[in-house]
């Protein structure tokens, strides 16, 4: 999946958010929730053009043309572009600009998205502590949601059939790094950004992660 997938830029649109279904994952302090959305949410927020995080204006949310036979409501990341693409039903998709995990922490590939969380905890993997015990270790038991928590203000939770791979598509702490590749193995999002998205993302539906330029290129 590359750029020439999607095309036809226009003006950014957000439609009503549907309510939500799906149960959260472990979350804490569920009163400061709104709050917590309010202290990420830009001043006067307009998703087109609000930018206090600086990065450049095409990681901004658009909608944009959808290739022909995508199914309505998966998700696409291409890698390479930094592009999250969801699906609508009309033949466009709502792009976001993302981060991408360092190195070979990215795992390209098809994925399931089964739970949704609002503001939810985070705990590092046995590897994530391994590789880095003087950064990780204390949270071995868990970190709690909030504004800090490297989950962010959403997350999408991404399974292979029934197994969690750990992978996750979430809001980030970190707004300055979208455009480029940061994280341990999941795919970041601005907070605002992902607020918005995560109650038109229905579990169930697909998320695919396409190869990022690293890999392209060792293929080629």
């Amino acid at each position: 999946m590359t750029r020439r997938h999607f095309i036809g830029s226009t003006a950014a649109l957000f439609s009503a958010p549907i309510a939500s279904t799906v149960s959260a994952a472990p979350t804490s302090d569920r009163s400061r929730w709104a709050a917590w959305d309010a202290q990420v949410t830009p001043v006067n927020y307009d998703p087109a053009t609000s930018n206090p995080w600086g990065f450049h204006r095409r990681f901004l949310p658009q909608r944009v043309e959808a290739n022909a036979g995508l199914t309505p409501g998966d998700i696409h990341v291409d890698a390479v572009a930094r592009y999250l693409y969801h699906i609508q039903d009309d033949g466009t998709a709502m792009r976001y600009g993302v981060a991408i995990a360092r190195g070979n922490l990215y795992e390209p590939g098809t994925y399931t998205i089964k739970r949704k969380a609002k503001w939810p905890t985070w705990t590092p993997t046995a590897a994530m502590i391994k590789r880095d015990p003087g950064q990780y270790e204390r949270h071995a038991d868990g970190m709690n949601g909030g504004p800090t928590n490297p989950l962010g203000s959403r997350a999408l939770y991404l399974y292979v059939g029934n197994r969690d791979t750990y992978l996750r598509i979430h809001g980030s702490p970190s707004p300055r790094s979208i455009g480029g590749r940061a994280s341990s193995g999941c795919v970041r999002m601005v907070m605002a950004h992902i607020i918005d998205l995560y109650d038109h993302v229905s579990p169930g539906a697909s998320a695919y992660l396409y190869p990022p330029e690293d890999i392209i290129s060792a293929q080629s």
